[in-house]
């Protein structure tokens, strides 16, 4: 069953309230672009909404025997500088604004690194935990059966996000494959080596967030070496983070998952702690540390802290007790209104997420890339081209902060929504940018 979806909102906690709800955040930063930019009011119309979400239902058949049905979602944000492109998460949580905020973001994501792309997102509400592998592979091949018409290497390129990884990749290219008759390895990204992945893929979101991070201590003069951090997530992104920070001199000093957390001033064999998750997994009890309670990780006095979580975590209550200089947003969405509002209000220097955690998205793109010549990088040249889009596009968002004294997070959506605009303007939807923008912020 496939049938597009209404503007009405399912219930979940994140939509329960609307100042945490992501689609009405990252609207609200949209409109504020707009204005910032002197745009007309035309462009924001265009921007508010995904040109096309899908919800469809997949039927499982569980290792008892019995039917199942899960609901899965596709938004695709914009096309317009090219294909869509965006992870898909399974999660109990996952709801219908969750799905179009993260399509918008992967759209400024884009057009902030100079990537050909849109923004897309996928997502089924689902714990993977409780599945055998069994059903996880059949829940995984019926989504891609689901939103097979409106996904492909020209149209929208899904990969991995919360809970998925380059196995599920690898089951969704199958099963594309065989409903395409023949082999379409630049369909997906981020699937195993073998089939068409890329060297550096599984590392390029944790390690685009410390190419970040180290040029965020450039401008604030603050050595790594020797510096302290704390991380709120321990899956592929925040366990890279670490790995790569660590790598670099700094002092991992707290890390929590959804089980809790581990503390050490003198700081934490990042190697050995990820020998244990991957035993273990979780962090918590990692011998020579303290446990920690999960919320604690906020007000540790570090010089750089790190969500690498879900949305919302930084808060009206947390964002009061944080201390460091730097907050890395290694996550989609960790910040609410108000909880940034406090961030800029202390001077903490925000990395957005839209320009933090975009190294998955750009080695993506090395990978369709790569799948349509046919052609392989070795690692060393994905890292080297991977760092130079990430600094080149740190640049662009600290030049717009200077130059229109606004904070990084309004920088990087002025970045982005100034590129899609200009590209809406080139193809002839906008004719007049001098129109008053009537709505107010």
């Amino acid at each position: 069953m496939m049938n597009d979806v209404p503007e009405s909102k399912v219930e979940s906690p994140i939509t329960a309230n609307t100042s945490e709800n992501p689609y009405e955040i990252v609207k609200s930063l949209l409109k504020e672009s707009v204005m910032a930019l002197q745009l007309n009011e035309d462009v924001y119309r265009i921007l508010e909404k995904p040109i096309r979400v899908l919800e469809v239902s997949i039927p499982v058949r569980m290792d008892d025997g019995s039917i199942k049905s899960f609901t899965g979602y596709r938004s695709q944000h914009s096309d317009i500088l090219g294909p869509a492109k965006g992870g898909i998460r399974f999660h109990p949580n996952v709801n219908i604004d969750e799905v179009k905020a993260l399509s918008m973001w992967m759209s400024l994501k884009s057009a902030i690194l100079g990537l050909p792309f849109g923004g897309g997102k996928g997502g089924v509400i689902v714990d993977p935990r409780q599945l055998s592998e069994c059903e996880l592979e059949n829940l995984s091949r019926g989504y891609i059966r689901a939103i097979t018409p409106i996904i492909g290497p020209e149209k929208d390129i899904p990969a991995p996000d919360v809970n998925t990884n380059p196995q599920i990749m690898g089951w969704m290219l199958d099963e594309y494959d065989r409903l395409r008759g023949y082999n379409v390895p630049g369909f997906i990204t981020g699937k195993p080596i073998i089939v068409g992945g890329s060297q550096g893929r599984v590392e390029a979101t944790g390690r685009g967030v410390v190419i970040s991070i180290a040029e965020a201590a450039k401008k604030l003069n603050i050595p790594l070496q020797g510096a302290t951090a704390a991380i709120q997530g321990f899956g592929n992104v925040g366990s890279m983070t670490a790995k790569f920070l660590h790598q670099l001199g700094v002092k991992i000093v707290a890390i929590t998952d959804i089980k809790g957390g581990i503390y050490n001033e003198n700081g934490i064999d990042i190697p050995a702690l990820q020998q244990f998750v991957s035993n273990t997994k979780s962090v918590v009890d990692f011998p020579g540390t303290n446990n920690l309670e999960s919320e604690q990780l906020f007000s540790l006095p570090v010089d750089i802290l790190i969500p690498a979580a879900l949305e919302n975590q930084i808060t009206t209550e947390t964002a009061p007790q944080i201390q460091a200089k730097i907050l890395a947003e290694a996550a989609n969405g960790p910040t609410t209104p108000d909880g940034d509002r406090i961030l800029n209000e202390k001077g903490i220097f925000v990395i957005p997420d839209i320009l933090c955690n975009s190294g998955g998205v750009t080695v993506s793109y090395f990978e369709w890339v790569q799948n349509n010549m046919g052609y392989y990088w070795k690692e060393e040249e994905v890292n080297a081209k991977l760092e130079e889009k990430m600094i080149h596009a740190f640049e662009d968002v600290h030049k717009m902060h200077q130059e229109k004294q606004v904070n990084m997070r309004e920088a990087a959506y002025i970045v982005g929504v100034g590129r899609i605009a200009e590209a809406y303007k080139a193809r002839g939807w906008i004719k007049d940018w001098s129109m008053p923008f009537k709505c107010k912020a």
